[in-house]
């Protein structure tokens, strides 16, 4: 049996990677945007409770963050403060977007109801389908409990009083770090959230956006001097009921255990088995509906009840180094560059819908410097990954790279160097293999494209596996884009891209480890008009 739901799984990243050549189901879908779903979850008839603001706290610079050594601790315990500044600058509303772009939405983005709300994590398509609530346990600033963070308030909304860390802890099972927690940030996806613009495409989107969220909350924790544990293998069933989730729509794909106060007893709790929450939320769409592979996909990913895989498996799934092909050096980071706090880096992160220019070059050191920031993200704390293993690899499509020849190349993150894999002149090939009209790829200094050894990880890890790599996909692009935003050079995470042609391009058409994700990089037009929010 868990073979066939592995089976589902492959069966649906292969129609994902042919999607460009073969359209996925339904074929000739159009998403209905005058019934399209609130971009703000909210719940009805509860009491909230207001956040500091969470972008006062001071914390480290980016360089720090980026290049410095990660804590081998947690770090200090969290603070009311340093919550919600974890919780603003990821996914709290920052300032409203306004710039006159390639993007095809930018003409109705001037009325109101049609506003675009910048947050600190990159999302794909900017639809935002997670939702974050925070179970509580003894040693929090609030009464125990379960709370739903209101990304559109900033505050926290009780959706149920009592301490049920202990579920929480059960349904991770021996997972690091759970058992010493007082409090639990759990990530949900709701579905429809996405899947009303990117329908059967929705759930390769919707992992990988988890897979930013948690990428950025390493980056905002190690800005305030602590170290969080990202907990991808637990009893989603359990948890869900907990939250009073029906899995088919929304569902947890991912477990932060966090403490707050000194180790303390806690209160015996019973288990329960059904669900607690009733409270609705607010659904502004009048017709939801279900696509059937995405329904396919996450329901294999449920049925695999497989033990969680011990962290060294992991070590067998790293991408494979090339040999062949000349080196090429890199220049260390310019981290003289980067003397923002990473917060500020945060709230400066957009993307470059559009703006590219060839009139200004990308330059090599610019490029290595995102190169070594990109695979911080791979160094984070997790259930099943070893701090010091990734899943991922990293190339190169060089376009105008001043100081580079045009061409494919393999980053080897140990030696911050680049292989080659062909030298060859990319514009024309970008640009036909970019499907979308909202960037031209003729004017992009480079691009990096994010693989993995996916069918090795589906063999090791079962169906889950799908889940644990594309969320160290989504973390490295978040990655990109801060390292982007901080040295002050245009940054955008792609989808449309044919899989195929690149993978061709930089010599992954045989073998297992395919590209997921694309992070397009250069310098942007001078000429941009754009909307200030603060002076208004």
């Amino acid at each position: 049996m868990s073979e066939d739901r592995t089976q589902v799984v492959s069966d649906y990243v292969e129609s994902v990677f042919r999607r460009g050549r073969e359209p996925m189901e339904p074929v000739g879908f159009s998403p209905d945007w005058a019934d399209q779903p609130s971009r703000h979850k909210t719940y009805l008839g509860v009491r909230r409770f207001p956040l500091p603001p969470g972008t006062g706290q001071p914390l480290a610079g980016a360089a720090d963050v980026l290049f410095g050594e990660p804590r081998a601790d947690q770090g200090p315990l969290w603070t009311t403060d340093s919550l919600a500044a974890l919780l603003r600058l990821s996914y709290g509303v920052l300032d409203r977007r306004l710039r006159v772009s390639w993007n095809q939405d930018s003409h109705v983005r001037v009325l109101y109801p049609e506003a675009l709300w910048g947050r600190g994590t990159a999302s794909g398509g900017g639809m935002y389908p997670l939702e974050i609530y925070w179970v509580a346990g003894r040693g929090g600033p609030l009464t125990p409990g379960v709370y739903h963070y209101s990304t559109a308030h900033h505050g926290l909304e009780r959706l149920l009083a009592g301490d049920l860390t202990d579920e929480v802890r059960a349904a991770c099972g021996s997972a690091t770090g759970s058992g010493t927690a007082d409090g639990f940030l759990v990530v949900t996806v709701r579905f429809w959230k996405n899947s009303f613009k990117y329908n059967s495409f929705c759930y390769h989107v919707v992992t990988q956006d988890v897979g930013a969220l948690l990428g950025n909350w390493e980056l905002i924790a190690r800005g305030t001097g602590r170290r969080l544990t990202r907990v991808l293998w637990f009893d989603d069933e359990r948890l869900n009921r907990l939250l009073g989730l029906p899995s088919d729509e929304e569902s947890a794909l991912a477990v932060v255990p966090l403490s707050f106060g000194p180790p303390a007893g806690r209160a015996s709790s019973s288990v329960h088995r059904g669900a607690l929450i009733d409270r609705p939320s607010f659904e502004r769409s009048a017709r939801t509906r279900t696509f059937d592979q995405v329904a396919q996909v996450h329901q294999a990913v449920l049925a695999d009840r497989r033990e969680r895989p011990a962290p060294a498996m992991a070590r067998r799934l790293v991408p494979l180094p090339r040999d062949e092909g000349e080196e090429v050096a890199l220049p260390g980071p310019l981290t003289d560059r980067l003397g923002r706090d990473i917060g500020e880096t945060l709230r400066l992160r957009r993307t470059s819908f559009g703006s590219f220019t060839r009139s200004r070059p990308l330059h090599l050191d610019e490029l290595a410097t995102v190169l070594a920031g990109t695979v911080s993200g791979q160094r984070y704390a997790s259930d099943v990954v070893p701090d010091d293993v990734g899943l991922t690899g990293l190339y190169l499509l060089a376009n105008r790279v001043t100081g580079l020849p045009s061409g494919t190349y393999r980053y080897d993150a140990h030696e911050h160097r680049l292989r080659a894999v062909r030298r060859t002149s990319l514009a024309e090939k970008l640009q036909r293999a970019y499907y979308l009209s909202n960037y031209n790829l003729e004017q992009v200094g480079a691009v990096l494209a994010i693989s993995g050894r996916w069918r090795s990880t589906l063999e090791a890890y079962g169906s889950r596996g799908y889940r644990v790599l594309n969320s160290e996909v989504g973390a490295l692009a978040q990655t990109a884009c801060t390292a982007a935003a901080a040295l002050g050079i245009g940054c955008g995470a792609v989808l449309g891209f044919d899989n195929l042609a690149v993978d061709e391009a930089v010599g992954l058409d045989d073998g297992d480890e395919r590209t997921f994700l694309y992070v397009l990089l250069g310098h942007e037009r001078a000429d941009s008009a754009d909307f200030d929010y603060r002076l208004v």
